[in-house]
């Protein structure tokens, strides 16, 4: 009798593989590996991620937002750390990487 590993490295390489450009889309469009490759844990990830980013800079820009003057002069700085972090995390799924964005909560919202 064989013993049946759940773990196999062989189809986790070919997720990677197979969901690279869908996982790189997903910090664009988060909402398009739950639409196109559900089943793709390497793509649901940085669909979390993606989310995860999308969440904190709508957080970001309505505190910013409020606060007058100080808060004001921050956005620029903001949206660069944005867009820093959007590129990290394409990077990391072009690379085949299932790395967390650096500083980011870890909360799973995508499952």
């Amino acid at each position: 009798m064989q013993n049946q590993n759940p773990y196999d490295p062989s189809r986790e390489s070919r997720d990677v593989e197979d969901n690279k450009t869908i996982a790189a889309l997903a910090y664009i469009l988060f909402f398009l590996p739950l639409l196109a490759a559900r089943s793709s844990r390497f793509a649901m990830y940085h669909a979390n991620q993606g989310l995860l980013l999308l969440l904190v800079l709508i957080a970001g820009n309505l505190v910013l937002g409020f606060i007058p003057f100080i808060g004001w002069m921050l956005f620029p700085l903001f949206y660069v750390a944005g867009l820093v972090y959007l590129v990290i995390g394409i990077m990391n799924a072009v690379n085949g990487k299932m790395q967390p964005l650096p500083f980011m909560p870890a909360i799973e919202i995508l499952k």
